[in-house]
């Protein structure tokens, strides 16, 4: 089997002057890829990186990201993408579970754990991509560019070996990071690909969708890339940029979450649609439950029947896709892919008649374990199948409708928002006895974050002075919306 290094090698050859990436005023050749990914590998092996030691990237959507994810597969280490809205206590979590032995970051985003770096003996050293780098312990990325070289890194990766770890948008405080094995890694792109029939002709928008995520890490850019696709890398969150990138840079293929998609909408409705987006093939939506009437509202203000699909990250890429021409079930998420199985299961673990409601099991190219964590892992895959603690049913066709979730999460704008997370970061308040976070159905977010909190006896605090608290130790995406002060909490499940 063909390990990712080789399959960027053969397509930078076959591709090597066509764009592979866009980004502002930025277009990067595949040929130009691949060097300067060789040349970050080889800079990485100069400080003592070696094959199996972990590397972790805090970066925002970049060209320079893609470059450095490469640069560490061809190395044989193991790439450790990390979400950049996590804050000092979120990110000192999952960083001393993977104990990286390096880290690519940008000042802003150094800022959030400058603090910590002291206590973390274990990152020898980290590449600031903000020119600043200097010092003991920190290196300036083009230095880094400009020394590294040119030539290849021939280390040779066997299918078992890990490529990544993908920390899941589970609870930050009690971290659990999807090991994915090269094999898998290159397995699951193929079968992205092939689900989308993507092709070197392909144009991509990466939009909203940040790149340590699975979605846009593997189902848009290292699909695209293994492709020849070229992909472009929108920055913010302007619904009228990316209209105008699809009708500028002639889009084919357009990935969201349902927010995004209703923002599309919102903003369909209030003003028309001005630019011409004839391009486009597919528009798919993932991350998040899609309703009927957002899918019926898609089409008919902007002309396109959404192609839903399904997939978390501990399956890799997605599990399932509508059929492309459209026409598959208003509701569902598609029918299984080609390398994978799917059932439907009660509690027991028996499978379930057609149309019967229970949790989804699926059987492809899984995670291999959760790092660290043999208890969590132990529970999620059985016998080589993966629990995925979503409900689901699947109808006579063979087509899969998503009806809940089985775990206790809420979904804001495409974003998985534990509420243990911020419970414990609640209870930590002086003036606080208690507290339950919970969801409330929103129309263009999905779910806002929302808590309820009872006092200590002779204590008073604020609505404001609450969310001030957690914005101290949590990413902004977690902070509850609404504080409701109670005297007391119902009992069992709030939500």
């Amino acid at each position: 089997m063909a390990d990712l290094k080789a399959i960027l090698r053969s397509v930078a050859r076959r591709y090597r002057d066509k764009t592979a990436l866009v980004s502002g005023d930025s277009r990067i050749s595949y040929g130009n890829l691949d060097e300067s990914s060789n040349k970050i590998a080889v800079g990485l092996k100069n400080l003592g990186v070696r094959k199996g030691d972990r590397v972790a990237i805090l970066l925002d959507n970049c060209p320079q990201f893609v470059i450095i994810f490469l640069a560490i597969l061809k190395l044989g280490a193991i790439a450790v993408p990390l979400d950049t809205k996590y804050k000092a206590r979120e990110l000192n979590c999952v960083l001393n579970q993977c104990r990286p032995k390096l880290l690519f970051g940008a000042s802003p985003n150094l800022k959030s754990i400058a603090q910590l770096l002291a206590e973390l003996e274990y990152i020898e050293y980290v590449i600031d991509l903000s020119d600043n780098g200097s010092g003991y312990q920190f290196i300036d990325y083009k230095s880094m560019m400009t020394k590294g070289g040119e030539q290849d890194i021939e280390v040779v990766s066997k299918p078992e070996d890990e490529a990544c770890i993908l920390y899941t948008s589970g609870p930050a405080l009690t971290p659990r990071g999807a090991v994915i094995s090269n094999g898998n890694l290159v397995n699951a792109l193929t079968i992205s690909a092939n689900g989308f029939r993507q092709s070197d002709r392909d144009i991509t928008t990466l939009f909203a969708l940040p790149m340590h995520h699975i979605v846009g890490l593997t189902i848009i850019m290292l699909t695209s890339i293994c492709r020849g696709s070229m992909v472009v890398i929108i920055p913010g969150l302007s619904i009228g940029e990316l209209l105008a990138t699809i009708e500028r840079e002639r889009v084919t293929i357009l990935i969201g979450v349902p927010f995004i998609h209703a923002l599309l909408v919102k903003k369909a409705k209030a003003e028309g649609v001005a630019f011409n987006l004839d391009s486009l093939r597919i528009c798919g939506s993932i991350g998040a439950l899609l309703t009927k009437e957002l899918a019926e509202q898609f089409e008919k203000y902007l002309g396109f029947r959404l192609i839903n699909f399904y997939g978390l990250t501990e399956s890799t890429v997605h599990i399932t896709c509508q059929p492309l021409n459209g026409s598959g079930k208003i509701g569902s998420v598609g029918t299984a892919l080609q390398g994978w199985e799917i059932k439907i299961v009660d509690d027991n673990g028996r499978v379930l008649p057609v149309n019967q409601s229970g949790e989804v099991i699926a059987r492809g190219p899984i995670m291999s374990y959760y790092y660290q964590n043999r208890r969590d892992t132990d529970k999620v895959i059985r016998n080589g199948w993966l629990y995925t603690s979503d409900i689901g049913r699947i109808d006579e066709d063979g087509y899969l409708f998503l009806v809940s979730l089985k775990k206790n999460m809420i979904i804001t704008k495409g974003q998985n928002v534990y509420p243990s997370d911020i419970e414990t970061v609640l209870l930590e308040h002086s003036a606080v006895a208690e507290a339950s976070v919970f969801g409330i159905p929103d129309e263009i977010r999905g779910e806002v974050v929302s808590a309820a909190i009872v006092l200590k006896k002779n204590k008073t605090t604020t609505e404001q002075e609450i969310k001030n608290f957690c914005l101290e130790h949590l990413a902004n995406f977690k902070i509850p919306k609404q504080v409701i002060f109670l005297d007391s909490l119902p009992k069992g499940k709030y939500r």
